[in-house]
């Protein structure tokens, strides 16, 4: 595998022009030299006239003197893009999904268009055919297309000094193509769920292994592989809130073409972004369920004694072992069904979340951070200072929750003596032992 980037020069000698017998041609050659001692020499030829060599060893001392000198003018498209993927998005990013999100586009739909091409002779024309082209084959993936392409030709710029600019830099997508506004997700409340509906499937789903995933979704707006990761130890039963602290994923392995050796979907993962982790305020119908599922819990460790896995997990199996990525969808279209709900996405769920938050005017900065969005404000571009706002608007959010939460039956119904007795919080806390009946 070539190596990209480059060592800095500190000197460097342009050597005159000259005439290359053999070729019939001129050209000249430039000498840099490293802090090391080592040399490197490169030869310029194939000029048919002395003065058009002499042009061009004139742009290359200027090129060295502005520190725009390409040493490695030679790398194609493709074998730079392979060698970002495996040696910058492989160490950075956080999951697996992140990393082939990227070798998707990268492999499937900019490598085709540009890979043969120089690395050195990619132009704007170039990047404006790229967007024409996957336009035409799709939007969603035209967009993604132009944030992968920036965000290598950047790196090619520094550290690699592959290139002195970035050529994609300020080319827009075709007019086809709808802009987005800065910062700015819009949600599509035709795939969410109204407050009635919401009822009906937090009811229904009771009787089902995913309730609580349901709930961390619809209700606190969590990410499904959020979910999957929260456990009773991220829960304060004193204030009622939650810290989201990590995900359940597949592991990426960070050698350069790698693979993993036990592919798994139930490793713990840091969060997506550094804005993921948030503490939220737990509504009292979700912390009255929590501490139902830690009854469950508990029950199951000393039933299952030495098979139990006590990893701590709130989304877990009688075993205590976590749940799969996608353990909840037939369950989940199952309910949609058998209700008559739009068959909307798991995903859209979150969405409706925030849609019934902005409907009821809450801040879009603040709805912003309880999804956990890192720069995007949701549905419109708020500027301005957005320290302290969730906790500020706690009290009506949970006012808000009140509303959309199925209501508890009557008082007398034996299964609801939990809701109406005193909790024994040390107990939840770990900080004395349960007995069992």
């Amino acid at each position: 595998m070539l190596k990209f980037k480059q060592k800095d020069y500190i000197d460097w000698i342009v050597r005159p022009v000259m005439k290359i017998k053999e070729r019939n041609n001129y050209g000249y050659r430039v000498v840099l030299l490293y802090a090391d001692g080592t040399k490197h020499t490169r030869q310029y030829s194939g000029f048919t006239t002395k003065k058009a060599a002499e042009e061009a060893r004139m742009n290359t001392m200027g090129e060295l003197a502005n520190g725009t000198y390409i040493v490695n003018d030679r790398v194609k498209c493709k074998d730079f893009l392979e060698y970002w993927l495996e040696y910058d998005i492989r160490q950075r990013a956080q999951s697996s999904n992140t990393y082939d999100s990227y070798s998707n586009i990268v492999r499937k739909h900019i490598i085709p268009f540009l890979g043969n091409k120089k690395l050195a002779e990619i132009h704007k024309g170039d990047i404006q055919r790229l967007y024409d082209d996957r336009a035409a084959f799709s939007k969603p993936i035209v967009r993604q297309v132009k944030t992968v392409i920036n965000t290598a030709l950047r790196y090619a710029v520094s550290p690699c000094r592959l290139i002195s600019v970035n050529p994609a830099e300020g080319v827009l997508l075709p007019k086809t193509v709808e802009a987005r506004p800065y910062h700015t997700r819009n949600i599509d409340t035709a795939k969410t769920l109204n407050v009635e509906q919401i009822s009906l499937l937090l009811e229904a789903s009771r009787e089902t292994p995913i309730h609580m995933q349901v709930l961390f979704n619809v209700m606190m707006g969590l990410r499904r592989q959020e979910i999957n990761a929260v456990k009773y130890s991220d829960v304060d039963y004193i204030s009622r809130t939650l810290s989201v602290e990590r995900q359940l994923g597949k592991k990426l392995n960070r050698t350069p073409y790698g693979r993993d050796e036990k592919p798994t979907t139930k490793s713990e993962l840091p969060l997506k972004t550094s804005s993921s982790r948030r503490i939220l305020p737990i509504p009292d119908y979700v912390f009255e369920e929590i501490l139902r599922e830690r009854e469950k819990y508990e029950e199951n460790r000393r039933r299952r004694g030495s098979q139990f896995l006590d990893a701590d997990y709130i989304c877990c199996s009688n075993y205590g072992k976590p749940r799969s990525k996608d353990f909840h969808w037939k369950h989940y279209k199952a309910l949609l069904k058998e209700l008559g709900l739009p068959d909307i996405r798991w995903h859209d769920l979150r969405s409706t979340y925030c849609t019934l938050l902005l409907k009821n005017d809450f801040n879009p900065k603040a709805v912003s951070r309880l999804m956990g969005h890192a720069k995007e404000i949701i549905t419109m571009d708020v500027y301005g200072d957005n320290a302290n706002i969730i906790p500020e608007e706690i009290p009506e959010l949970l006012e808000y929750m009140d509303e959309v939460m199925p209501k508890k039956p009557d008082a007398d119904n034996a299964e609801t003596k939990v809701l109406d007795t005193v909790i024994d919080v040390e107990a939840f806390l770990g900080t004395k032992e349960k007995t069992g009946a």
